[in-house]
Parts: C-alpha cells; structure tokens; sequence
C-alpha cells in the first residue's frame, strides 16, 4: 500500500475533527438538562437526549474510524 498522500492525510484529519466535534455535540446535549438552570430549557434538552446518544456515538465511531486508519498507515509503513 502507498505512502499517505496529502489528500488522504486531509481527510483523515477532518475526520477526527468530525468525530471529535459530534462527540463534544453530543456531550452537551445529554448534560444540559443538568446544568441548565430554566425548567423550561431544562425539559428542552431533556426530550433531546435520543439526539445526543445518536450524536456521541457517531461521533465515537468517526473517532475508532480514524483510529484504525491510522493503525493500519502505520503498520503498512513498517513493512519493507
């Protein structure tokens, strides 16, 4: 398998920025009715917390998605 290109390198990092990004999305969702001080925003994002799962897990699955990529980059970069 071929070195990295600068394009596959790009798209492997928008990647984790991706994952990293719906992860965080999906955090604040499912603390806000937490942290939020107002009843009614607090019932607000407490009916939302089917779409903060959904977002964390996609966001986890962006992540291992990249992670694997990278693994295998580096194991193909070992051979001779």
């Amino acid at each position: 398998m071929p070195l990295p290109t600068p394009t596959r390198r790009k798209a492997d990092q928008e990647m984790l920025f991706k994952g990293v990004t719906c992860a965080l999305i999906g955090l604040v969702i499912l603390l806000a009715p937490y942290i939020a001080r107002s009843d009614s925003v607090r019932e607000m994002m407490g009916q939302a917390a089917v779409v903060g799962w959904f977002a964390l897990v996609l966001g986890l699955a962006f992540v291992v998605q990249w992670a694997v990529r990278r693994a295998r980059q580096r194991k193909d970069a070992g051979r001779p």
